[in-house]
């Protein structure tokens, strides 16, 4: 294995890399015997994607790897695979949050995208295009981005999970300005990891899991191609992590990178011990204050949770029945953790109003814009979630604090 005084892989490698006066972004190993050449991408560069197919066609690898996995290279080679998306599994299956911060993720980049004139991601289907054309075997090499983002989410404590999506959602309302330096920084990096690198700033315990991680989970799926000669593209940003993880990381066990944290034992304590109080409380106050005080707390519980929940669905311009179920199902919702109010509404509304296809087709475009989420049957969806699920939460603690306070 060729590598620096620093333990760093050098970028020389093999006769055949050699045979090409490639740039910069394009990093030639030599991996136990094998070539592997790493091309970085910026994820919305017309240049990245020309010279992702150059390389391909000209170094003729045994396998191209590309950093996707099967969720996202279906999101790219199927312009229309909005179409096929089960809302009301995805709700069943408590999944509208992780899809919701993917959909920010991918409107955000989308959105510099269409500031350049280049789809994000172009570089990466064009290279699985060249592969094929050129009957070269593709390996998708990266982890389920519903692994990841489930694994992000689950790492994070509630306040962080609320200024994760605070920074996400505050990106929705900017329009990428861009100079030509600005230009010239998204070119030479991977956009995509560039953002992950300002959130990883803003909550650093997002750096392991949405970059180191994926470093040494996509070296090791590079590893495990089939062939001699490899050509793996992947984000700007990967490179130097993936470099590493391939020369000195070797023993990455990608059972455990797959792992979805469990629940910790302090949040379903308190997850099941703020109901347990409140409904101890209600008890208590029956017992030494009696029952017409116990029923005025309930009735407040009911009110507090009630109110914000239907002015939630109101605000999102629910389906009526929505808006008028929202009353009573908050204040029940909120005394069993393991389900919400905002689930338990979205799927009502996606029941009474289902989304249209066209707006499936649309979906990327249209979450980027905040003002077409209320047009939208698909966003209201969302934002039935959202803002019910914000209400239930405020009628929780106001109700709760009352209610305990009663005790004294």
């Amino acid at each position: 294995m060729t590598s620096s005084e620093d333990g760093e892989p050098s970028a020389p490698s093999s006769h055949a890399a050699a045979e090409h006066d490639w740039p910069a972004d394009v990093h030639a190993l030599d991996i136990d015997g094998r070539d592997v050449i790493l091309v970085g991408t910026a994820h919305i560069s017309r240049e990245s994607a020309d010279l992702v197919r150059e390389v391909i066609e000209k170094e003729r690898p045994d396998c191209v790897c590309v950093e996707l996995d099967e969720q996202r290279y279906k999101a790219l080679s199927e312009p229309r695979r909005w179409e096929q998306l089960d809302l009301k599994q995805v709700i069943r299956n408590r999944q509208l949050a992780p899809l919701l911060a993917n959909l920010l993720l991918v409107s955000y980049q989308k959105k510099l995208g269409g500031a350049l004139g280049v789809l994000p991601g172009t570089e990466l289907l064009e290279a699985t295009r060249a592969a094929e054309e050129n009957g070269i075997p593709v390996a998708l090499c990266d982890r389920d981005v519903r692994v990841t983002l489930r694994r992000v989410w689950g790492s994070l404590s509630f306040w962080n999970k609320s200024k994760l999506l605070a920074t996400l959602g505050a990106g929705l309302f900017e329009s990428p300005e861009l100079d030509e330096e600005s230009l010239r920084r998204i070119r030479e990096q991977d956009v995509l990891s560039e953002l992950m690198r300002e959130l990883a700033e803003a909550l650093p315990g997002l750096v392991e899991t949405l970059i180191f991680e994926r470093d040494r989970f996509l070296a090791r799926k590079i590893l495990e191609a089939e062939g001699n000669r490899l050509v793996a593209v992947v984000g700007a940003g990967h490179v130097e992590g993936i470099r590493r993880a391939l020369v000195g990381e070797r023993d990455v066990d990608l059972e455990e990178l797959n792992k979805i944290p469990p629940v910790s034992l302090l949040w379903k304590s308190i997850g099941w011990g703020i109901p347990a109080l409140i409904l101890g409380a209600l008890a208590y106050i029956g017992v030494s204050k009696g029952a017409a005080v116990a029923g005025e707390n309930l009735w407040f519980w009911v009110l507090a949770n009630g109110i914000p929940a239907t002015l939630g669905a109101a605000l999102s311009m629910a389906h009526p029945i929505v808006v008028g179920s929202a009353f009573a199902v908050a204040p029940v919702t909120s005394l069993i953790p393991v389900i919400g109010a905002g689930y338990v509404l979205a799927f009502l509304q996606a029941y009474l109003a289902p989304p249209l296809v066209s707006e499936f087709e649309s979906l990327a475009d249209d979450f980027g814009e905040p003002r077409r989420w209320w047009r939208s049957r698909l966003l209201r969806v969302f934002l039935v979630f959202v803002l019910t699920t914000i209400g239930s939460l405020i009628g929780t603690y106001v109700g709760g604090y009352e209610i305990v306070s009663n005790l004294f």
